[in-house]
């Protein structure tokens, strides 16, 4: 391992981890400082498409991610009301020949576990609520709740929309509210009288939901919604919704949507919220990736994907510079464009609607996009 420089991450999510992942694949050690003290499998389904799949075949999980996960033969775009089909991309073995890489669709808690193998147990410490961070000589003084801290050269803020780190970076700003929420939920498949697409996207004027199988074995089902709500602004993942008014504000829907929130027990609801692109992501030696960085609406389904691309290139460009400055400022002249792309994209909600040419984001690796100017 490279001993000299001395790491830190804050967040162990999708980000924190991959980026984890990633500096070991180069000989880095860095300690993972998560302020949660357990994880829970929370009710969240999550696709990963070939460019989040190469991320994680380059960190050597793809086979454990593939064993868990449903592959789809094709996305479907339908109208909310008559089914009508609107665009329908081919998955399968036509997006491994197309993009490289599979289309897969599994629990959030599978690929959390998958990437959590990646990194060593006694590298990452939970219960650690950062407070602050100052300058201490060459390095960072990291200052957590309860009185403990760390030291560090180099500060990674994976630590999501709410990011402590881009705080102490750009200052206090509350993050945008869309005036939208979205419920969602998982349930064994077995409850449904009948059987679903395998994904599909259903389209309203005003609201859609998206609903998919999550294991291989298509035993768990999971959707998640759109729907106009200006007064509900937590962001919480695990909040209580109400399956009542979810099949209310679908009661005009397909009769395969009314069987999927007709067989759901229970659902959660989040706020939709998301940031403008900031125009730095690094100062000195603290940087930002993922959510912190670049949030986005998950309309795209894009957000932990373009994370795990952050953490790869990242990773390469400390491995290729001997400065870390000089990595950090081409990292950040790397993911910029990529990113804000897909923050419109994701904003917008167009993604998929009509007919849809995804190449330039399925296409990309990030284990062998150029780092040179």
């Amino acid at each position: 391992m490279r001993q000299k420089l001395r790491i830190a991450i804050i967040g162990a999510g999708m980000g924190g981890l991959a980026v984890a992942a990633a500096l070991r694949h180069f000989g880095f050690q860095a300690r993972v400082f998560e302020q949660a003290r357990g994880f829970a499998r929370v009710g969240a389904g999550i696709q990963m498409s070939p460019n989040a799949m190469k991320a994680l075949r380059g960190l050597g999980l793809e086979s454990v991610v593939r064993e868990r996960a449903f592959r789809p033969v094709t996305w479907d775009n339908r109208d909310g009301d008559t089914g009508a089909s609107r665009f329908e991309l081919p998955l399968g073995d036509a997006a491994e020949a197309r993009y490289g890489a599979p289309y897969l669709q599994l629990h959030r808690a599978d690929l959390h576990a998958a990437l959590l193998s990646a990194v060593p147990a006694a590298d990452i410490e939970m219960g650690r609520d950062l407070v602050g961070i100052e300058a201490a000589g060459d390095g960072y003084r990291l200052h957590f709740a309860h009185g403990a801290g760390a030291d560090a050269d180099l500060v990674i803020g994976a630590d999501g929309l709410h990011s402590r780190v881009r705080e102490i970076l750009h200052g206090p700003a509350r993050p945008r509210a869309t005036g939208r929420v979205a419920y969602r939920a998982t349930f064994p498949a077995d409850r449904l009288r009948h059987g679903i697409g395998a994904c599909t996207k259903w389209w309203g004027e005003d609201r859609h939901i998206v609903i998919y199988y999550v294991t291989r074995t298509r035993d768990e089902v999971y959707f998640v919604t759109s729907l106009p709500d200006a007064a509900w602004v937590d962001e919480s993942w695990s909040a209580e919704g109400d399956m009542a008014v979810v099949r209310a504000a679908f009661a005009g829907f397909h009769a395969e949507v009314r069987e999927v929130l007709h067989a759901c027990p229970a659902v959660h609801r989040w706020a939709i919220l998301d940031r403008e692109p900031l125009t730095t992501w690094h100062e000195g030696g603290l940087v930002l990736l993922g959510d912190a960085a670049h949030p986005m609406t998950p309309y795209m389904a894009q957000g932990a994907a373009m994370a795990l691309e952050d953490a790869v290139v990242l990773a390469r460009t400390l491995d290729a510079e001997s400065d870390p400055a000089v990595a950090l400022a081409t990292f950040e002249r790397l993911r910029q464009a990529r990113t804000a792309e897909a923050q419109a994209v994701s904003h917008a909600n167009t993604w998929m609607r009509e007919a849809t040419d995804p190449t330039w984001c399925y296409g990309y690796d990030p284990w062998t996009v150029t780092l040179g100017s």
